[in-house]
């Protein structure tokens, strides 16, 4: 049974009414790569030059931002100055942070949201919120609405393919990468971290495997048949059928013995302290080479990036694992062609504070952060929008997260009003009742 006959037992093929991959208007990106640091980088200190927090470091808050500061009982804590220093990178001059030399290296091809905020200092909820668009569990994250929407490009692989970091999940964990009231079968598809990331590809004798998925099928359509279309049983059946295909095109996929030793280089797999996070990097480019629409990356096991204490050996670390490898598949794409078409994005959940905490750290800040994009339809080499004096609060062109979704959407040929799923008497969608395109971004 193939998947056309499980969609007609209950699975609908497209967003739109019609099959996988009609978009609402011309799309400029096909594809998506979402590199996440996981925990909360900080925009202070990699993204978001702020010479005022350089000039008023080691002094107290303005009292002008004592309301906030309250409720967050931190308002004795003096402004950190930013970690190492910013400087002009490129023909643009946008500047990046000494923290991150490669992607500095690179920053022409870079737009950087400065002026991001969300809804929740939290990590399990702003990382939900930054995946599904909600701060609550059991939303649709933004890799199932693509893959619900637009489909794979490759019927052989998924739609949507997570690779978490080998150190453990994230905050909030499965979920934030899981299907929601959407079919099941348009959840992230999760590699393992390791040398067998697919586990079972290599069947003993493919035409045997065969002959029993399908009498198992035949039997699981009957049973579906009976059960109105049962939401789970149909996403169990699809991926059977995915998972016997993929025994054809993953085992090349995960084996990386063809890349040239210069590719593997590019990427930092030569070197210990990038080779973990370089491997998944190239395994993303090889993912959406193959059909895959979005692919995320996550970097930072259950802490990860949140650098409450020691922000300089924190980032030092993190960025050291993976400025190299992000840079590298930044290029590699380019080489190949595929930047044009690929949307690389770069970020956490939130940002933090210009405020120290525990003398060398720094709290969570979900009111102004950077996020970066770089890739098909984005401007290079270009900033836009600002916190305000010392990065604490978005101030100039502000970015809701409902914002940030809506305009990646753009991106891919999708109006984010009209991609919706009918739920509990509701046309839900991925940015809720808000949510406006940031045209100023748009190349």
């Amino acid at each position: 049974m193939g998947l056309a006959a499980i969609s007609a037992l209950g699975l609908r093929d497209g967003a739109f009414g019609a099959s996988p991959g009609g978009t609402h208007f011309p799309a400029r990106a096909k594809r998506v790569i979402f590199l996440f640091m996981h925990g909360g980088p900080s925009h202070v200190d990699l993204w978001d030059p702020k010479p005022d927090l350089v000039k008023h470091a080691g002094q107290p808050l303005p009292s002008s931002f004592g309301e906030v500061m309250t409720r967050r009982k931190v308002a004795n804590n003096p402004l950190l100055g930013p970690i190492k220093p910013f400087r002009p990178r490129g023909e643009s001059g946008l500047e990046v942070s000494d923290f991150l030399p490669h992607l500095a290296e690179l920053a022409d091809e870079l737009c950087v949201l400065r002026s991001c905020h969300g809804d929740s200092v939290n990590h399990p909820q702003s990382v939900y919120q930054m995946n599904t668009g909600s701060i609550l569990m059991g939303k649709p994250s933004f890799g199932a609405w693509i893959s619900y929407g637009l489909g794979s490009l490759n019927d052989s692989m998924p739609g949507f393919v997570v690779m978490p970091d080998p150190g453990g999940g994230v905050k909030g964990g499965p979920p934030a990468w899981g299907s929601g009231f959407l079919p099941a079968t348009h959840q992230g598809v999760t590699l393992r971290p390791g040398q067998s990331p697919i586990l079972n590809l290599r069947p003993a004798d493919p035409a045997a495997q065969r002959e029993t998925l399908d009498y198992v099928q035949s039997m699981n359509a009957k049973h579906l048949a009976a059960r109105d279309g049962d939401d789970r049983l149909a996403a169990r059946m699809a991926s059977y059928e995915l998972a016997f295909r993929m025994q054809t095109e993953a085992p090349s996929l995960v084996d990386l013995a063809g890349e040239s030793e210069a590719t593997k280089s590019l990427y930092g797999i030569d070197r210990p302290e990038t080779r973990e996070f370089g491997t998944r990097c190239l395994l993303a480019r090889r993912l959406v080479e193959k059909g895959v629409r979005f692919v995320q990356v996550y970097s930072g096991d259950t802490n990860g990036w949140d650098a409450h204490k020691g922000v300089l050996e924190n980032h030092t670390h993190y960025c050291g694992a993976t400025d190299k490898p992000a840079a590298g598949l930044i290029l590699d794409l380019k080489r190949r062609g595929l930047l044009d078409d690929t949307l690389v994005i770069w970020g956490g959940e939130f940002g933090r504070m210009p405020m120290s905490e525990q003398g060398t750290g720094r709290d969570h800040n979900p009111w102004g952060y950077s996020m970066v994009l770089a890739g098909a339809g984005v401007k290079g080499g270009y900033a836009h929008g600002a916190t305000d004096a010392v990065g604490l609060r978005a101030e100039r062109d502000p970015v809701h997260v409902h914002d940030f979704h809506a305009t990646l959407l753009h991106l891919l040929g999708i109006d984010h009003e009209r991609l919706t799923w009918f739920h509990n008497g509701l046309e839900e969608r991925l940015t809720g009742v808000a949510g406006r395109v940031v045209r100023g971004i748009l190349a």
